[in-house]
């Protein structure tokens, strides 16, 4: 499944490195970007994930949530968190269900 601009979002709730549950209802009004990395303190993901950190003071004055999600588990999460001093939450997708959900899972030709 490929989202298209002007699809809804599928819908979540996921828990975050400390266990709190975070949904996508939670965002209701809010824009979100939400995006998907493969591996907690991958040179790749750590570069994205510190490209976001460096700028989510512009993503906060525009009242914008950033939600970074992986197949990691909660004690990497909040490795990576506080190793980078990431100020958005880590969400849990053990599953990769809502990855698969979102087209950001898998091989894709």
């Amino acid at each position: 499944m490929t989202i298209q601009p002007g699809d809804v979002a599928p819908v979540f709730s996921l828990p975050d490195a400390q266990g709190n549950i975070v949904s996508l209802a939670d965002f209701r009004g809010r824009r979100v970007v939400l995006y998907f990395y493969p591996r907690d303190n991958t040179p790749g993901c750590t570069k994205e994930a510190c490209g976001f950190r460096d700028i989510y003071s512009y993503y906060q004055s525009r009242n914008i949530a950033v939600l970074g999600v992986s197949t990691d588990g909660a004690g990497a999460h909040a490795k990576f968190a506080a190793k980078y001093q990431l100020p958005f939450p880590l969400l849990c997708d053990s599953n990769a269900e809502v990855a698969t959900a979102y087209g950001c899972y898998g091989l894709h030709w």
